[in-house]
């Protein structure tokens, strides 16, 4: 079991890492965007490219903070109809609901994966290929299913403890 543990905890941590380097792209993005603000008011010169640049940061950003954010419980969730069951009943609509969710997030991953593969095209302005970006569906899909696993794998083990 102990391996287990060390499992849950290095892929807790590996989430950790990617939201962090998620989070370090939104100040060169900010920067940009600024700038790219100053001199369009003051110049009347924007930066090119700042859109294309700032909607890659940006979705990097949300792709490698999608995990995490689900390992920290901070997507919505509604517990109105939940909270008055009894504590099986919701434990065993939890399991239901991240078997669904497992299911979903692996097809995302791999059509995530299968598409980015064969992808060619580059953006428009800037010339920048958009495969890594279209493979880092894939990545953040696949690390969005271990910590689904994970929770899985508690809300089976409360229901079966009773």
């Amino acid at each position: 079991m102990t391996w287990l543990v060390s499992l849950k905890k290095g892929i807790q941590r590996i989430n950790l890492y990617l939201c962090s380097f998620g989070m370090l792209l939104l100040i060169p993005m900010m920067l940009l965007t600024a700038g790219d603000v100053i001199g369009r008011v003051l110049w009347a010169r924007p930066i090119p490219g700042t859109v294309e640049l700032s909607s890659y940061m940006l979705a990097v950003f949300i792709l490698l903070g999608v995990a995490y954010t689900h390992q920290v419980k901070g997507h919505v969730r509604v517990s109105m109809l939940v909270s008055r069951l009894p504590e099986w009943a919701g434990l065993s609509l939890d399991i239901i609901t991240t078997l669904l969710s497992l299911f979903i997030i692996f097809i995302l991953a791999w059509q995530g994966w299968a598409v980015g593969v064969v992808e060619r095209s580059v953006s428009d302005m800037l010339r920048i290929p958009q495969l890594p970006f279209r493979l880092l569906v894939s990545v953040a899909g696949f690390f969005l299913c271990l910590e689904l696993l994970i929770d899985l794998s508690a809300s089976v083990g409360k229901l079966i403890r009773g």
